[in-house]
């Protein structure tokens, strides 16, 4: 079941995420924010790492992992909570993959936290990551969610004048967007969408099914 509504700026809002929902498919957004974004690279980039790119690992590892996923995404936190750490542990630090992670919001509300995450810091993005999807359930579920979601942002030095400094900012939302726009040339329209070293894996893949394409591939 899913309940969807036309939000400002074009954007579709897939609501209900306290009841855990998925969050699936969207049309692409459009209006304003969208038709500011620059020209969106070709595939053959968008399957390597790009300028703007967050990449946790050695980026010369030989196995690429890129991630498509959206903030309000129940299956994106889970697969964040409990897959993330041992592919980690046992792939990313052990200098075998690396990860890219993208933005591909599927609402106002993971647009805004995508937003947020930007405005932390290189040096704290994945650690904000982290603690966005592990609290998942408890600020999406709030009657405000981006205002109970700043509220752990403090702990990464981000108070109510930088909160509200970053959610007006043309630059940091286009830059969400961009990657949204990139995800759509790669064919993706659901979350989380894996490519690994160019290959696309749609929805959460289990860490023996990472395992098992990994191990090929390193081989």
């Amino acid at each position: 079941m899913r309940n969807i509504l036309i939000v400002a700026g074009g954007l579709v809002a897939v609501a209900a995420i306290a009841g855990g929902v998925y969050v699936g498919t969207r049309p692409s957004p459009s209006g304003p924010v969208a038709t500011a974004v620059a020209q969106t690279p070709d595939k053959g980039s968008l399957l390597a790492i790009q300028p703007t790119d967050h990449v946790l690992g050695d980026p010369k590892a030989p196995i690429t992992l890129i991630e498509y996923a959206s903030f309000t995404c129940p299956h994106c936190a889970h697969f964040s909570v409990a897959v993330m750490p041992e592919v980690k542990k046992k792939w990313i630090d052990t200098g075998k993959v690396k990860l890219i992670y993208r933005d591909f919001p599927l609402d106002q509300t993971a647009l805004k936290a995508a937003q947020l995450v930007e405005c932390a810091g290189k040096d704290k993005y994945f650690g904000v990551v982290d603690m966005i999807f592990s609290s998942q359930s408890k600020w999406a579920a709030a009657s405000d969610p981006i205002g109970e979601l700043a509220k752990s942002l403090r702990i990464a030095g981000m108070g109510d004048a930088e909160v509200k400094a970053c959610l007006a900012n043309d630059a940091v939302a286009n830059g969400v967007i961009a990657d949204y726009r990139g995800g759509e040339t790669l064919g993706v329209n659901s979350t989380p969408t894996l490519f690994i070293n160019g290959e696309q894996f749609k929805g959460a893949r289990t860490i023996e099914e990472l395992d098992a394409t990994f191990s090929k591939l390193a081989k």
